[in-house]
């Protein structure tokens, strides 16, 4: 088979590059090795930014979302029994979050990619990329191998795109093991979980994030060492109250818990995310904690820019786009990553800390988020970074570092 452009991963970075290039009337084939009931089965980040959403509607590809998604425009944070409230839709002057699961964007950028006549190639397995330095590049898959011009990379951090780049050699990559461990799953709520909540108490963190109307995702930071079997659905349900305590009202009653596993507490971020006709985009260049959910909305910023790079290079024969990539993305990519990292630091707390160590990180902890909700520019700088409304604000953008 040949084709223009092989899109390895039907992700949200392969896929909103192929809807663009579809429409742009450029010639893709995109391979996923899973079949369609499994990706657009799995309970995924369900925050998209303004900035996102924005592209995606500039698109057309923003349909069901804009029907079937939730606006979200605050966030609480409580800290040693007080509750901050930080409204960053106001804040911002009006920016907010979408509220729509990962698995749905796949399922309606599935559904406009079969329209457009060209589906993704689904239970396909790239086996190896070769030719990445040659004139054509080919993907070899089980039974069918796809020359092209170019590979999009978009299979996440264990795939082979992100294998053959390294294996390439180049700049070092990045990379970083966090010393928390932190339980998430999806529980059934009797009530919306209208913004996301971070409870820091002294037993330890909680997050409750929005999905639908009866589901919410739940964090639960635990002790090193414990694996979610150590963890039952009685356990959990009690560890919950003893964290939230009386000092959450509204907060929604918890029912079963589904898709119980530990959070993956790492960072990864490739050195280069190009090499020759290879270039990559999504989990398969940078790897994120959830913490501020920025992974989903950088997939689509990554499929943004290497589609308007090679859409220039078949219009108008201009690779200036493709040859700027890497860089460009690069950059965000670390001031996501930093803020990321500092919201992480700032929720979550150590093990091994005595009882008087716990307590004077939570005051300090409690003194930053009260920078963070009241008028000045840190809660300005961090509302806009925090919502993803693609403005830059005067005065330092960074958290206060945390322990």
């Amino acid at each position: 088979m040949r084709t223009q452009v092989g899109i390895v991963g039907a992700g949200p970075a392969g896929l909103v590059t192929a809807a663009v290039l579809a429409a742009a009337g450029i010639d893709h084939v995109v391979v996923e090795r899973r079949s369609r009931a499994h990706i657009e089965g799995r309970a995924r980040a369900g925050l998209l930014e303004h900035r996102t959403v924005e592209y995606l509607k500039s698109q057309g590809l923003a349909g069901r979302l804009l029907t079937e998604g939730r606006r979200a425009g605050w966030s609480d944070f409580q800290v040693l029994g007080e509750r901050m409230h930080l409204d960053y839709a106001e804040i911002t002057g009006g920016f907010r979050h979408w509220v729509y699961p990962q698995h749905l964007l796949i399922r309606d950028l599935c559904d406009e990619l079969t329209a457009s006549g060209r589906p993704p190639l689904f239970s396909t397995p790239v086996r190896e990329l070769t030719g990445l330095d040659e004139s054509t590049a080919r993907i070899r898959c089980e039974g069918l191998d796809i020359d092209c011009d170019y590979v999009i990379g978009g299979d996440g951090s264990q795939g082979v795109a992100h294998k053959a780049l390294a294996a390439a050699g180049g700049p070092v990559s990045a990379a970083l093991r966090y010393p928390y461990e932190t339980l998430t799953m999806l529980a059934e709520v009797d009530r919306p979980t209208e913004g996301v909540t971070y409870t820091l108490a002294e037993q330890g963190f909680v997050g409750m994030m929005p999905r639908t109307a009866t589901i919410s995702r739940v964090h639960l930071q635990i002790p090193h060492g414990d694996t979610p079997a150590d963890w039952s659905t009685d356990r959990i349900h009690a560890e919950l109250a003893a964290r939230l305590g009386e000092f959450t009202p509204g907060a929604p009653r918890f029912g079963a818990l589904t898709e119980k596993r530990m959070l993956l507490m790492r960072g990864h971020i490739v050195g280069s995310m190009r090499h020759g006709r290879l270039l990559l985009a999504g989990d398969a260049a940078h790897l994120l904690t959830p913490f501020g959910g920025k992974g989903a909305n950088l997939a689509v910023a990554d499929a943004a820019l290497v589609a308007e790079g090679l859409i220039r290079h078949y219009k108008d024969g201009d690779d200036h786009g493709l040859d700027t990539y890497s860089d460009r993305r690069l950059r965000e990519v670390w001031e996501v990553q930093e803020f990321s990292d500092r919201l992480l630091r700032l929720v979550l707390q150590p093990d091994g800390l005595t009882p008087a160590e716990r307590v004077f990180a939570l005051r300090m902890k409690r003194a930053t988020v009260q920078s963070l909700t009241r008028p000045g520019w840190q809660s300005t700088a961090f509302a806009h970074q925090y919502v993803g409304s693609g403005m830059h604000c005067d005065g330092p953008s960074q958290l206060p570092p945390q322990a």
